[in-house]
This record gives C-alpha cells, structure tokens and sequence, in this order.
C-alpha cells in the first residue's frame, strides 16, 4: 500500500489532490502509518506531500498524531526543506509535547526562531510553540521577549505581526505575575 500511496501523493501538488488524499485516510485511519512513514523518510518530493496530507488529517482528527509526535520531534534537525518544517511546526503548535523531547524542541525553535536563514512561517510556528510552552516553563519567557524583540527590526510584516501578539500576551501575564 505504501507504493500506492506514495503514487497517489505524487499525481499533482495541489490542494485538490491534497484533499482527496486525506479523506481516503481518514476513510481509513490505518493508513496514517503509512503515510507518516513516507513523510519521516526525508525523501523530496513525497515527503513533503505527505507531510501537507499528515497536516490536513490531523487537523481533522488530531488524535492520529499522537503516536507521531516523539518522531517528529526527533526527525525535526533533519529536515532541510522549508515545507517539511512548516508542516511539522504546525502540527506540533496544536499538540500536546512530551516532556522527553521538550528541551530538544525549545532548543530547536529558538534556533530557528533567531535565524536569518529560515522562513517566516517556520519562524511563526516555532513562536507560537514556544509561547505554549512558555505557559507550563515560565523560565523561557525572558528568552522568548528578547528573542523576538531581537530580530523584530530585520523581519517581515508577518513576522511582526505574530511577534507584536505573542510580545502583548507576554507582557500582560508578567504584568499580571507581580501585580
């Protein structure tokens, strides 16, 4: 079944195809395995299309993640390609995260967080994990005020957009904690 869904996630790079994909496996929830193997392999394209499959999915039945999450967490420094990053991030910003692979995972956001290199998206995702986190490991907050303000001049609209809502949210529960 894997060739076959490797062939079906090849037929076109669209969000109709996209679509399609994910209701089969939601039809048939057993082979969100297989899917998630696809997209673990690190293999461009497939990986990447399974990974926009394994997004969609799991926003409808975020429980199919579950089993997932350790792995993606461990695959994240591998993957190179933005897509596979992003879809990752975004996955993992509506999760629940493991306590095991927490300081791996704030380790990484924070990289990619303060990287010229890495996309707005990928930036924004790992704002919004970090701020959930930052909600159980009040330590982190400091980092994560100075982190964005830090690259806040040098960044898009989108980013300062995201930036300025996480730094509000931030300030207000501070404000809040000594008040």
């Amino acid at each position: 079944m894997a060739n076959s869904l490797e062939e079906l996630l090849m037929t076109e790079i669209s969000r109709r195809n996209t679509d399609l994909v994910s209701d089969l496996i939601l039809k048939k929830p057993e082979l969100f395995d297989n899917l998630m193997v696809i997209f673990l392999e690190n293999q461009e394209p497939v990986s990447r299309r399974a990974a926009w499959v394994a997004d969609t999915c799991s926003e409808k039945e975020p429980g199919l993640l579950d089993p997932w999450i350790g792995k993606i967490i461990d695959s994240l420094p591998s993957f190179s390609h933005d897509g596979l990053k992003r879809h990752s991030l975004r996955m993992l910003s509506r999760s629940v995260l493991p306590a095991d692979r927490l300081g791996k995972l704030i380790s990484l956001c924070f990289g990619w967080l303060t990287s010229p290199k890495e996309s707005v998206a990928v930036k924004v995702f790992c704002m919004e994990i970090l701020y959930r986190v930052s909600q159980n490991e009040p330590d982190i907050r400091q980092e994560l005020i100075d982190s964005i303000e830090w690259r806040m001049a040098e960044e898009s609209p989108g980013f300062r957009t995201r930036g300025l809502k996480i730094l509000s949210k931030l300030a207000r529960e501070l404000r809040d904690l000594h008040s």
